[in-house]
């Protein structure tokens, strides 16, 4: 449900405007607003949350399997893999399965360690993220302060995460391509997707270990005090949360360049969004202990949780595409926030009828069934 609050931009604006509010969308003050709170509270915080209930439950199945542990696992993350693929091609860019399919690929190696190394392991992935980044984008910020904006790695800045007026001239085309437009381009440039993807590995990979310690840390078991819980999400919240303060400030204070957007939301601002994406499992895990009723409208949306996420870009693809209803690029910043509220609302309502009439959700009964064939 998080997740969708922030696919949203992926479909209703230009692809620079995802991270960039001045590149698209920005109509007025309340736009701004919904920028800093989307970057704040949601921007890559779920998206840790999502891959750390990816690895626990990775784990859980590695604790559960006594035989071909390794051909089941790769069994499954083939077929997951196959299943981003299709959705990247036919409906959203910024499909992450592929991403946690080729992370998973490493689970196994770590399914024997203690909480502490597990932890260990995830910081020390998520230092490699931040390191490769401050590489990838530390000459375009440096040649931003020296003044330099027409250098390649300004220019590259710029066309990806600023305002240049070509490249969101070129968004805007792509935006209005037909489906079957989009499946030839999208399947004829499969590979350099691929090496995108590929530079996300190590902080998803993070996230997903994450998870492994708190499963094993009996943290995601439902075994942490609820004092404890709340102690440790507060300490998280009041080390990220004005530190991402600082990131917005300063990326908004210089009129948004495209060399601070992209290296503050894909690099600066990462540890940060771990840490928050961790206080918001630890603070529901509190929450859990006395609210049932909860528990049971999100363990049904979570147990659909693969066929919620491709419906939601298929909500999205209808309102937004031009085989839908043609919404893109007409829509301001806050107005895409707040429809996507229409698939959470969805999600909430058909996921436990689905789940009280067939038992398990189509996709997922897809995934497995796929994976066992091929184990």
């Amino acid at each position: 449900m998080g997740i969708a609050l922030m696919n949203v931009y992926a479909f209703a604006l230009p692809a620079q405007a995802y991270y960039n509010p001045s590149a698209y969308g920005l109509e007025s003050a309340v736009d701004g607003w919904v920028w800093l709170f989307s970057f704040l509270f949601i921007e890559d915080k779920f998206r840790t949350l999502f891959a750390v209930l990816f690895g626990a439950g990775c784990l859980i199945l590695f604790e559960t399997s006594s035989t071909k542990l390794w051909r089941s696992h790769l069994a499954r993350m083939a077929t997951l893999f196959a299943i981003g693929l299709a959705h990247s091609v036919v409906l959203a860019n910024n499909d992450v399965l592929r991403a946690y399919a080729m992370a998973g690929l490493f689970l196994p190696f770590f399914r024997f360690l203690k909480s502490y190394s597990l932890y260990a392991i995830a910081i020390g992935l998520l230092t490699v993220h931040f390191g490769l980044g401050v590489v990838a984008f530390g000459l375009s910020v440096l040649d931003f302060h020296q003044g330099a904006v027409n250098s390649d790695a300004s220019l590259f800045a710029e066309r990806n995460f600023g305002t240049d007026p070509a490249a969101i001239a070129y968004s805007l085309r792509l935006g209005e391509e037909d489906l079957t437009q989009r499946i030839i381009r999208r399947s004829s440039t499969i590979i350099p997707q691929l090496s995108v993807v590929a530079s996300s590995l190590p902080l998803n990979l993070a996230a997903m270990v994450l998870g492994m310690a708190l499963w094993r840390d009996r943290m995601l078991s439902g075994e942490w005090r609820t004092f404890r819980l709340q102690r440790t999400a507060a300490l998280c919240c009041v080390i990220s949360l004005p530190a991402l303060f600082l990131l917005a400030w300063w990326v908004s204070a210089a009129n948004f360049p495209g060399a601070l957007v992209g290296a503050t939301a894909l690099v600066l601002s990462a540890p940060f969004d771990t840490l928050l994406g961790l206080a918001y499992a630890l603070a529901m895990m509190a929450f859990f202990k006395s609210n049932q009723r909860f528990i049971q409208i999100c363990a049904a949306v979570g147990r659909l949780s693969l066929s919620n996420y491709i419906a939601t870009s298929g909500i999205f693809a209808a309102l937004f595409a031009s085989w839908g209803f043609g919404l893109f690029a007409s829509v301001s910043r806050a107005e895409a926030f707040a429809l996507s509220l229409l698939p959470i609302a969805a999600m909430i309502i058909w996921s436990p009828i689905w789940l009280a009439k067939f038992g398990q959700g189509p996709l997922e009964r897809l995934w497995r069934g796929a994976a066992r064939r091929l184990s």
